[in-house]
């Protein structure tokens, strides 16, 4: 069920700080513009943290390293490592699932699924045969999961995405030309924590499988390819597309509109701009280190590139 309210002890709780004894109702995550008596805002710097302690706010997360910015103490401010990633531990506190768990009547649910404890299949969903569900798996509106498809626990899946459809693999004739489709047989694992966005779509193997990591973020209108494996706490935003066979490691950030080609591999922690292209094969490496450009090269190479253009 939702959690409505809390007191700021407990949500000081939650983010693992002490607080003021404050008798704090506090109700909903709110920006500092809106912000009434029940809200929790956050702050980041020393202009956004002025404006939140002149808000109605009635608990202000702040970056400890603003302790020092010589601003009026305030017993509603609770001071942490990162404000922004605490607000959002405290909005999911308060919001709490945000759904019931259950089939819905307009959802199709095949032979032999198995759809585990707190899981909510929405309206329209298909559920192929054999497909399996892990626990507290939120599935919306017309969402499609193919047979041979497993999704861990807490696996969100948004509205029109297609889960463990048959990769675009095809065998050519010398002879005549003709394309056969190459067995697509394999499977799709989805591990722990992933979100999906809407309209994504995700290939199962070919003969192997194609898996995506735990934690892994992918936004809307993302494909990913047969044989893909995808690693922990990826982020994937929309419309990137992802040739079969290729390797995105733990942690790694894809920008929008990415292209990676067939038997790539991006390297953990890599972080690729938008737009960015990887050629078949390529392999990106170094975590933290930035690629840009079309094919993708360092920042420091494109923007040079870019300037030599300039010049001309």
């Amino acid at each position: 069920m939702a959690q409505s309210k809390a007191s700021m002890s407990k949500v000081a709780d939650w983010i693992g700080v002490s607080a003021p004894l404050l008798d704090v109702e506090l109700t909903d995550v709110s920006n500092i513009e809106s912000a009434g008596a029940g809200s929790v805002v956050f702050a980041t710097d020393k202009e956004t943290l002025t404006q939140a302690l002149q808000s109605k706010a009635g608990t202000v997360l702040a970056n400890r390293s603003l302790e020092d910015a010589n601003l009026p103490l305030d017993p509603r401010v609770l001071w942490v490592g990162d404000a922004r990633y605490a607000f959002a531990v405290v909005g999911r506190q308060l919001k709490g699932r945000g759904f019931e768990a259950g089939v819905h009547p307009t959802a199709v649910v095949g032979a032999g699924v198995r759809i585990g404890p707190g899981t909510r299949i929405g309206p329209g969903a298909v559920l192929e045969d054999g497909v399996v569900l892990g626990g507290d798996c939120n599935l919306m509106a017309r969402v499609v999961v193919h047979s041979g498809t497993v999704l861990g626990d807490r696996v969100v899946v948004q509205a029109g995405a297609v889960l463990g459809s048959t990769g675009f693999g095809y065998a050519r004739s010398k002879e005549t030309g003709e394309y056969l489709i190459f067995p697509q047989q394999g499977r799709l694992v989805v591990e722990d924590d992933v979100e999906i966005g809407a309209n994504t779509t995700i290939d199962r193997g070919a003969l192997g499988e194609t898996r995506i990591g735990r934690g892994t973020k992918i936004d809307n209108l993302v494909h990913i390819g047969h044989n893909c494996v995808i690693g922990k706490h990826v982020v994937i935003a929309a419309q990137t597309g992802i040739s079969g066979s290729s390797v995105v490691e733990d942690g790694a950030i894809l920008g929008g509109q990415v292209g990676i080609g067939e038997h790539a591999t991006v390297g953990a922690g890599v972080i690729l701009g938008g737009g960015a292209g990887v050629l078949s094969g390529k392999k990106m490496r170094g975590p933290g280190e930035v690629f840009w450009g079309r094919p993708a090269r360092p920042l420091k190479e494109y923007l040079r590139d870019l300037a030599r253009l300039k010049r001309r």
